[in-house]
């Protein structure tokens, strides 16, 4: 009896042994394995800390070309220390159900979720984009939990505040638009042009503005925002969600018209908001740009792109998009960058691209790291 066991805590250790198998970040391997061993599969993803367990969710992607499709929904992963992650299966499941907008098969992308200590309830918000519509629908979706990992019932798909006008676009100026968006139209302006001027943002007053790239932020006073690229991606819109953040409220204010954001991503320093953002190039990799303000709401102040590296590097945000920044519990001013490298020809491949965020002159830096651990925070160095 004494032998059989010590054998079982010899496999046991050794089960252990397996399973935490890393110790340090790796941007440089394009393979991330969860304690299984598999490839992590949660892509566009968000990270919410619940208790001392931080909860990774992401878009579960399957092989080939129709794996940019929800074949399945949104998958979530567990970790205590960020290196090491636990595939906790499927938070959002998609619907066989041919009548519902979140059939099998329709596109959601950017899953964030919150948690309202008010109601208790875990808040999901993605965008949505409905079955065989291509990306015309642009809608952003929600769902709720009482458990961190689900399951999650979905509730709606929308677009943005029908009848509802920007707080930031005076009705003088939106008496104006009526006339120069026709002429617009007839001088053929470009999309650039048109997102300056406010013109998608009439356009689309009644039936309401469109949600593509999006992500949440939970402020320190418990309020909540949705940030989105909106207006044909000309143009930000950042929204303040209701006390319980399952609707949007009447007020939200355009950010950064006509400069063509996509797959923002925010934090908080010291008082001031800060912004991660793409440029528009589709699936391939673009400069990364960044921004400040002291409100959500804006003026957001430029600061220009935040990589230094070589030229391929700078052009290319280490070949990877931005999908959240997330700030480690227990260390002040420690921030890690998320970024997707996407694989379009076969989803599933898609690697993630983790950085600390560092800070020079008041501008965010993210510089590359073969290697790395959360020691860095604490002046250790990676590779």
């Amino acid at each position: 009896m004494t032998n059989y066991l010590l054998l079982l805590c010899t496999l046991s250790a050794l089960t252990l042994t397996a399973q935490q198998t890393h110790t340090a970040f790796t941007p440089a391997d394009e393979v991330w394995t969860d304690t299984d061993g598999n490839h992590i599969n949660a892509h566009g993803g968000g990270i919410l800390l619940d208790g001392d367990t931080y909860y990774w969710f992401g878009e579960h992607k399957v092989a080939g070309s129709g794996g940019n499709k929800a074949m399945v929904g949104v998958g979530v992963y567990s970790s205590t220390d960020l290196y090491n992650w636990k595939n906790e299966g499927i938070a959002l499941k998609m619907l066989e159900d041919t009548s519902s907008m979140l059939q099998v098969g329709s596109v959601v992308e950017r899953p964030k979720v919150i948690y309202n200590d008010s109601s208790g309830k875990y808040v999901m918000w993605f965008h949505h984009e409905l079955k065989g519509q291509g990306y015309k629908a642009a809608l952003v979706g929600t769902a709720t939990a009482d458990r961190v990992t689900g399951p999650y019932t979905y509730h709606t798909s929308v677009r943005i505040n029908p009848g509802v006008h920007p707080r930031n676009l005076p009705h003088w100026r939106l008496r104006a638009l009526g006339v120069l968006l026709d002429q617009a139209e007839e001088e053929k302006l470009g999309h650039k042009e048109l997102g300056e001027i406010g013109a998608f943002s009439l356009r689309d007053h009644e039936r309401g503005q469109m949600s593509r790239d999006m992500t949440l932020f939970k402020d320190d006073d418990g309020t909540a925002y949705h940030i989105t690229s909106s207006e044909e991606n000309q143009t930000l819109l950042v929204s303040r969600l209701s006390d319980d953040y399952l609707t949007l409220t009447d007020e939200y204010y355009r950010v950064l018209p006509g400069e063509r954001n996509e797959a923002p991503a925010i934090f908080k320093q010291d008082g001031r908001y800060y912004m991660i953002s793409s440029g528009l190039t589709g699936w391939a990799p673009n400069p990364a740009r960044s921004a400040v303000a002291d409100s959500l709401f804006g003026p957001w102040t430029d600061l220009g792109n935040p990589v230094r590296g070589s030229e391929e590097e700078t052009e290319t945000t280490f070949h990877s998009q931005s999908t959240y920044i997330l700030p480690v519990a227990g260390q002040p001013d420690a921030f890690i960058f998320l970024a997707d490298r996407w694989k379009p020809k076969n989803p599933i491949d898609g690697a993630y691209i983790w950085l600390p965020l560092e800070f020079e002159e008041g501008k965010p830096v993210l510089r590359w790291r073969d290697r790395w651990d959360l020691g860095v925070f604490a002046g250790g160095v990676g590779e």
